[in-house]
């Protein structure tokens, strides 16, 4: 299996996770505070990177000299997309929200371009352009109806996020581990936003506890899949695969809220997946594999 195979799955196996988490944090219910939501995300996250890092031997510091200013911009620029993902979720409608957050692959392109000067081709800018075409007949976002400042936040988190991949793809070429990757955003995110947590703390019911573990578990899952994914493949070939998140968001919707899918739906499934295959039988064409 290449490498760019490799990471096409494992990005796809990420989105999995991440609507899993959004599902979970969805219904844990909105009189959650935020930070209260990210502190469970992460702390989960922490916890499960250091057993990784304990059963593997492997040293809680970084393994490669010059990593940790991408390591500090990785946790800045992730965490900040994960508050502004969580605000958007429970402050605008799920669609909305959704399609804010998808920005993220464009920006993990542009930002790969910054950091290790990946520069995309041509095709690669219009197949990214084509799969955001087939997600808004997907999401049918109702800009009208949003509010301004809930919708700029949702956008920049797929800005910040994007920005935080591009920092992961930095860090795989430099030769640091993918776990101490995980361990390091988690831990320091959640020692940031543990004051702001207890201080807004709210008493929560056995299964909003059971929800936010949930989505804990889901994220660490989310994050060294999308970790390993961006480390064995650049942004620029595989960032369109990151869309699957819509459809296994559409479905957990059908499943878990019973919201049925139109045909905008369905058409936007199609474009989605047909932009997907024809990344993959472009990039082979042009033999881009990273063995």
């Amino acid at each position: 299996m290449s490498k760019r195979t490799k990471g096409i799955l494992l990005l796809i196996l990420s989105a999995f996770f991440f609507a899993c988490m959004n599902m979970f944090v969805k219904l844990s219910g909105d009189e959650l505070p935020v930070f209260q939501k990210v502190f469970f995300r992460n702390a989960m996250a922490a916890v499960i990177a250091f057993i990784v890092l304990l059963k593997n031997k492997m040293p809680l510091r970084p393994s490669v000299k010059g990593s940790m200013p991408y390591l500090i911009l990785r946790t800045v620029f992730g965490l900040a997309g994960v508050v502004c993902n969580y605000y958007a979720l429970e402050t605008l409608v799920l669609s909305d929200a959704s399609i804010l957050n998808k920005m993220s692959p464009f920006f993990a392109v542009l930002f790969s371009f910054i950091f290790i000067h990946e520069r995309p081709r041509l095709y690669q800018w219009l197949i990214l352009g084509g799969a955001l075409f087939g997600a808004l007949f997907v999401i049918k976002p109702s800009f009208a109806n949003a509010a301004f400042i809930p919708a700029l936040v949702g956008f920049m988190g797929g800005v910040f996020a994007g920005a935080a991949y591009g920092c992961v793809r930095k860090l795989g070429l430099m030769g640091e581990k993918n776990p101490y990757i995980v361990f390091f955003f988690s831990t320091a995110s959640t020692l940031i936003v543990t004051p702001i947590a207890i201080a807004g703390y709210v008493p929560m019911t056995a299964l909003q506890w059971i929800y936010l573990l949930s989505a804990g578990v889901s994220a660490a899952l989310a994050q060294f899949s999308i970790t390993a994914a961006y480390t064995c493949a650049p942004a620029k070939e595989i960032s369109v695969y990151d869309f699957s998140q819509i459809i296994f968001a559409s479905l957990m919707s059908l499943i878990v809220f019973q919201q049925v899918p139109d045909v905008w739906s369905i058409i936007g499934y199609v474009i989605i997946i047909g932009m997907a295959i024809l990344n993959y039988l472009l990039s082979n064409r042009r033999g881009r594999d990273n063995l």
